[in-house]
């Protein structure tokens, strides 16, 4: 029945999961935690996601103002998937709007470290220690992957045709 009342509503994906999926399939990919060496915990996998989800927001920042909804939509994904993860983990308290908010705070804060970085006014390794590691980088190894991997990424998040970003692809 509801379907029929809000058939438009009902039917259409949710804006930005297509783009969120393929984020978060980045932020599944071994090398990060293997020869990146990004600790394989909770908040280790949280790091890569939220660095790729953040550079993926600096790229559709870029773009046209069809990208502005699509950044908008992607960052709703992503408040909904903490919501839904934290709550699975039993974490369904008072206190878990507080700690998406900090959660959601912690993007932002990595999609203006980012965008510094991109336009060259601060230092790709330093804001890839930053978003990845907090304040315990790996050895030089390990980092070199880190920043290669982040740089293939944005390369190829920057090269990407609007259309294919639209559909989930970079």
């Amino acid at each position: 029945m509801l379907g029929n009342l809000f058939g438009r509503l009902t039917r259409e994906p949710k804006r930005g999961q297509e783009l969120f999926n393929a984020v978060v399939a980045e932020a599944r990919r071994p090398h990060w935690y293997l020869a990146g060496q990004v600790a394989d915990t909770i908040d280790g996998r949280f790091s890569v996601l939220a660095t790729v989800t953040a550079l993926a927001i600096v790229r559709l920042e870029q773009g046209s103002k069809a990208l502005g909804t699509l950044s908008v939509g992607l960052t709703e994904r992503f408040i909904e998937s903490m919501d839904s993860e934290h709550r699975e983990l039993g974490l369904n308290d008072p206190g878990l709007g507080r700690r998406v908010r900090k959660l959601v705070g912690s993007l932002e804060r990595r999609v203006d470290e980012w965008r510094d970085a991109i336009h060259d006014e601060t230092d790709w390794t330093e804001t890839m220690v930053s978003s990845l590691y907090r304040s315990e980088p790996p050895g030089d190894e390990a980092l070199r992957h880190g920043a290669n991997s982040l740089r293939d990424l944005w390369h190829k998040l920057s090269m990407a045709p609007e259309a294919r970003l639209m559909e989930g692809h970079w």
